[in-house]
Parts: structure tokens; sequence; C-alpha cells
């Protein structure tokens, strides 16, 4: 990890080594609390944000799903970031904005626990790395979409991608697959999926999974391109008879897939689909689209 050296916490801006929480904390017992991951993008105008207002959004609405009441509001998280960015001299990587149930109470149930929120930052490349990578279907299902708020970037929500995760790496692959309750494809530990079959991006529907920011700006570069993009249930026989397989997400930008399980994929090293929509969606991100100058904002 390429660390900064400042995280803003509660208002104040500590040093890196300086930002802690007690022991006996909330959400580290129990798993309440939400999080945003952000990219921020080299551009040839500066430093520039990738979708933070939709992101922070986001992170209230998570924070809104388990009961948190967050002691600031979007504008200030915001003008915070900003802040910190500058602070920090960031050109590029990653921001964490972090809600938690702090220390004052234990328990299940959070109500009197104290809301703590923080930003940190830090250098980091593309999540699955450069290359294409090796994908294994996990025993384990999405979490059911009635036993919590699946669009909610929820911490607790986790332990789930991290079983299914560790079994694929255990297991020689990259990253994991979700099927879901009903035995559909759902998403990846980290990660929304699509499959593309004769020129035509197919992906599952949100019900169920995180509807990724980079997914909805995935849907709007397949449009500019002219490729049909469909949301419907896939089965995995779907997905080991696609011409292509790929993953988005903040983190993970879009990632091809050369490998599900023992199939292979298409022929297992070209993936035009995906190459064109990763060199469109980088182009967005580092201002080069003047359609989309919308999503980024600029440090000044």
């Amino acid at each position: 990890m390429n660390k900064t050296k400042y995280i803003w916490m509660d208002g104040k801006t500590k040093k890196w080594k300086d930002a802690k929480v007690h022991i006996i904390t909330h959400t580290l017992h129990y798993g309440a609390g939400v999080f945003e991951g952000i990219r921020i993008y080299k551009t040839p105008d500066g430093p520039a944000i990738f979708r933070l207002q939709d992101h922070i959004k986001r992170l209230f609405f998570s924070a809104n799903a388990i009961g948190m009441k967050v002691p600031y509001s979007q504008k200030e998280i915001i003008d915070e970031t900003l802040k910190l960015v500058k602070k920090n001299k960031m050109k590029e990587g990653y921001i964490r904005h972090l809600i938690i149930y702090g220390y004052g109470k234990m328990g299940v149930n959070p109500v009197g626990a104290p809301v703590s929120v923080s930003i940190s930052m830090w250098g980091w490349g593309s999540y699955l790395g450069e290359h294409d990578i090796s994908v294994k279907t996990s025993k384990y299902i999405r979490i059911h979409p009635e036993s919590t708020v699946t669009s909610a970037k929820i911490i607790g929500h986790y332990s789930n991608s991290i079983l299914a995760s560790l079994e694929a790496t255990n297991a020689g692959y990259d990253e994991a697959l979700f099927l879901d309750h009903k035995g559909n494809v759902a998403e990846g530990a980290a990660e929304n999926v699509y499959i593309v079959k004769k020129g035509v991006i197919y992906t599952p529907p949100d019900y169920g999974i995180l509807s990724g920011l980079t997914r909805d700006a995935i849907k709007h570069v397949a449009k500019d391109l002219g490729i049909k993009f469909v949301e419907k249930s896939l089965k995995l026989k779907d997905v080991y008879s696609a011409d292509e397989v790929f993953f988005t997400g903040t983190a993970a930008e879009v990632t091809p897939i050369s490998k599900v399980d023992d199939k292979k994929i298409g022929d297992g090293k070209n993936y035009p689909v995906a190459a064109e929509l990763k060199k469109n969606f980088l182009n967005i991100t580092k201002g080069k689209n003047a359609k989309y100058k919308k999503w980024l904002t600029y440090i000044k």
C-alpha cells in the first residue's frame, strides 16, 4: 500500500499513523458500517475524482440503510475530500470513505453508539492487475436479497466475499464468481460481471447485487459505441459458452476473464469488446471525453 501522509477523521486531519480507533468499537465486533471506494485519476487538466457526488450519495444511502445518522452533510464530506486530496498532494489513486459505529456501546443493536466518519487515500493500481484473470464459481451463494439491503455497501456483507475469494485463490484462481439463491449468475466477490455473445453485452439485473457506478458507466459507454447492452438472468452455461466474460468495478475498472472454473472463455486471449470498453472508460476517467466531464471533480 502506497500510503499518504494524512487521514481525515471526525472533523480533524491526522497523520496516517495516528488515525486509530478503540478495540471496543461497535463495527469491529458486529460489522455494521458502510464505505465507498473512489478513484482519482491524472488528467490533462490535473487530478480528477471520478463520480465523487454519486459515490457520496450512495455512501449516505448505505448509512441510512443501517440506521446511521451521519453527523455531516454530503456537501461537507465532498468538501473535506477535496481538501484532503490537496493536502496529500494526491495525483492518482484510491479514496476510501468509511462510516462506522464507534466506541461507547456493545450489543448487536447499535442505537446509542457514536457514528464516526473518516476519509483515507492511498496509491493503488488496478485491483485485479492489468492482465486477464481466471475465476472460480464459489460454493457460497451471494447474500440473499431478502436477508439484507444488498444495494448498500455494508461492511458486514464482505465476509461473504472474503469466503468466496479465499476459496478461489486457495484453488489457484484469481477471483470468485457468485451465483444467487436461484442459481443465476450474480456478481464477483467485489465486481459486477458481464458476458459478450455475438456482439451483445449481457449482465445480471440489479436485483440482489451491488449495482456499481462503473456498471452504470459501462452501460453509457456501450451505448456510445453502438453495442447492445441487455440486463437479463444468466446461468453458468451462458458464461461458459460466451465469447467474452469480464468484470467491472471501481477498483477492478474493466478486467477480462480468460477462464471460468475449468472452461476457457472464447480463445482465452482475445477480448475485443472488453478492450474497447476499457479504452473508452479510461478515456472518460482521464478527462479525454468531453461528454462525460460532468463525472469528474477536478482538484483546484
